[in-house]
């Protein structure tokens, strides 16, 4: 897929000199260059889509995939017992089975049972496909983020927003098309997780700390407080046209460029990101709705975004790996599923009543799930008490509503146990095919040149997964 031409290569193809530089500014002026000139404008893809914006939810750390949306009642059978099976490949020392303390029900028409720490989302059921047979490479924090938001868990690649919004553009060119909301610091790997890598740096994602209300502190420098609009147009006009001789200077430059874009679009959020950013201006019945802390104001925030046409929103649930619970589970996956579970079933609802949940892809999940038996004392881990979980990338539980997405159903299964994905299995490679065929990609031929080969997301790999679509 060819990215828009720059306006270097437009004025080299035009073959006019001179006198497509006067061409140029006519042009410019209404608006008949835009193409050219915006590397995010909106795009078409491959074929239609159901999915025009994305929502991903990521729960870092790893949530426990049997205290949540994959009951395996027969735990309470082996209650501090061992499992009967031999050699279960964890990451640190486990010892007997670890029943999950949370009860499970059954909820919609569907009937998918749900864990009671998520019964707002469990009231949403039959709107989400819950898919119980995902897998990931390996048992770690690092490689598996890498994997789940770049595709790849060890080589530097561009982040899923940013292939997004590389195909798709964004259709409001006042704001972002790519936002990433974490609040107090950033995630594990840091800002590997919404890199552009060797994409323009345009569709690199723009990170807001959402532990600030003040839109002023949410976005540094948001507004100039010492000259008006007009004023700030001419001056950046001027820093432009030098950064434009510079660039036609150097050749092509996609950093130069994608700076260029950056002060464009830094001028034109002036005008719309404090609107956008500001939950007061929702009426009290809908904020509510979604109830109060930081994680409700995330998804408030996030519908607003989509009614204003951003692209690609991801939401963490707060800094470092909240959801990596060596010891205490009981007490802090309730604790986090509190923060998150209202909200976001009142994200679903409140896209659906306003006709957005077809054209919006939701994402719920970590990087990996975590396992069925308890994990015995680990210095550095666990303080030596015995009371969670260890990592376990052989099977974990995601879910996807929305955007196209056949919901009320259940994909897959684990074993018995809990600990491996044993049936329709998906890998991370097949779920991200299957989010791009929702988005009206073939995930073999969204594809970027670079260091002499085409790259894509799914690098050789994926299969999307029909069973997921309506």
């Amino acid at each position: 897929m060819m990215l828009p031409a720059s306006r270097r290569e437009f004025l080299q193809r035009s073959g006019f000199g001179l006198g497509a530089l006067g061409l140029y500014g006519v042009l410019n002026d209404a608006g008949s260059l835009a193409a050219a000139e915006s590397p995010m404008l909106p795009r078409h893809p491959h074929f239609p889509a159901t999915a025009k914006h994305v929502i991903h939810i990521f729960c870092n750390g790893g949530p426990s995939h049997v205290d949540t949306f994959d009951p395996k009642h027969v735990l309470n059978d082996y209650a501090g017992k061992p499992l009967p099976v031999s050699n279960l490949p964890t990451e640190r020392k486990t010892g007997a089975a670890l029943p999950s303390p949370y009860k499970f029900r059954k909820y919609g028409e569907s009937g998918i049972e749900v864990s009671e720490l998520f019964e707002n989302v469990g009231g949403c059921i039959d709107d989400v496909a819950v898919i119980r047979s995902m897998y990931a490479e390996v048992p770690n924090h690092e490689p598996s983020l890498m994997l789940m938001n770049c595709g790849d868990a060890r080589q530097p690649r561009p982040s899923f927003g940013s292939w997004v919004t590389y195909g798709l553009g964004t259709e409001n060119q006042n704001l972002p098309g790519f936002i990433a909301m974490c609040p107090n610091g950033l995630p594990i790997t840091e800002t590997a997780n919404w890199r552009s890598a060797f994409l323009p740096g345009v569709y690199q994602g723009t990170y807001l700390d959402t532990q600030h209300t003040d839109v002023e502190k949410l976005i540094s420098d948001i507004r100039n407080k010492q000259l008006p609009l007009d004023k700030q147009r001419r001056q950046l006009d001027l820093l432009q046209s030098l950064n434009q001789k510079h660039l036609e200077a150097r050749g092509t430059d996609s950093a130069l460029e994608s700076r260029i874009h950056s002060f464009e679009l830094a001028y034109r959020m002036q005008m719309e990101a404090a609107d956008a950013f500001d939950v007061n201006r929702e009426p009290k019945h809908i904020q509510e709705m979604y109830g109060e802390g930081v994680h409700a104001r995330q998804c408030l925030i996030a519908r607003r975004l989509v009614e204003r046409g951003v692209r690609f929103i991801q939401l963490w649930h707060g800094e470092g790996q909240p959801w990596d619970n060596h010891d205490d589970l009981e007490v802090n996956h309730r604790r986090l599923a509190q923060q998150i579970d209202k909200p976001l079933a009142a994200l679903i609802r409140d896209l659906k009543q306003r006709g957005l949940l077809d054209e919006t892809l939701i994402l719920w999940g970590g990087e990996f799930g975590r396992t069925p038996v308890v994990e015995l004392p680990t210095p550095g881990a666990n303080a030596g008490k015995i009371n969670g979980r260890d990592h376990n990338h052989h099977g974990f539980t995601c879910w996807l509503a929305g955007g196209g997405v056949k919901g009320g159903q259940v994909h897959g299964a684990t074993d018995e146990f809990g600990f491996k994905a044993v049936e329709d299995r998906v890998s991370v490679h097949d779920l991200h095919a299957t989010m791009l065929r929702l988005l009206g990609f073939d995930h073999e031929k969204l594809t970027y040149r670079f260091a002499g080969r085409d790259f894509r997301l799914t690098d050789v790999h994926g299969t999307v997964v029909d069973s997921l679509i309506a």
